[in-house]
């Protein structure tokens, strides 16, 4: 139990702050329906993002692995602000810990007020979990938008 207690402890010591950069290359939105409110029109944004980081100092030997992802925080017209997942991925060596990502948005990036139209600009940013053997979770932010992007219009579909 004290040994347990030790590795714990000792993971507070071997802090990092890793740093990267991530940048939006393009935005897209259409308009669709969402499978669970099939009679309402919502806007669907396709973000397409570059992001580089070298997060292999926050392993050592009570790593287990990073969870990492992208997030886009923005607020919308009616004043609601939003932060919503939009890419995801685990890391379970150091050696994938360095990343170069040429991504698009995995998960669905909807507006439920139905339209981006008056939203505010969002910022982009890279956080990441890490998950010990043993001992608490911690989390932080490697990179972040240095100026929010702004939803373009609705594109319709032809």
């Amino acid at each position: 139990m004290v040994l347990l207690a030790a590795i714990s402890l000792s993971s507070y010591i071997l802090t990092a702050n890793p740093k990267g950069e991530i940048a939006v290359s393009s935005i897209q939105v259409f308009p669709g329906n969402a499978r669970r409110y099939s009679n309402k029109d919502q806007d669907f944004a396709f973000v397409h993002f570059n992001a580089t980081a070298d997060l292999s100092p926050l392993f050592n030997w009570n790593t287990k692995q990073l969870f990492l992802w992208v997030s886009a925080e923005y607020e919308n017209k009616r004043g609601v602000k939003n932060e919503v997942v939009i890419w995801d991925r685990i890391v379970r060596r150091k050696e994938d810990a360095r990343l170069s990502i040429l991504g698009r948005n995995k998960y669905a990036f909807r507006e439920l007020s139905a339209s981006f139209k008056g939203a505010a600009p969002a910022h982009y940013t890279l956080k990441y979990n890490v998950m010990p053997y043993v001992g608490v979770l911690t989390y932080g932010e490697a990179a972040r938008t240095t100026d929010s992007v702004p939803f373009p219009d609705r594109q319709e579909l032809s």
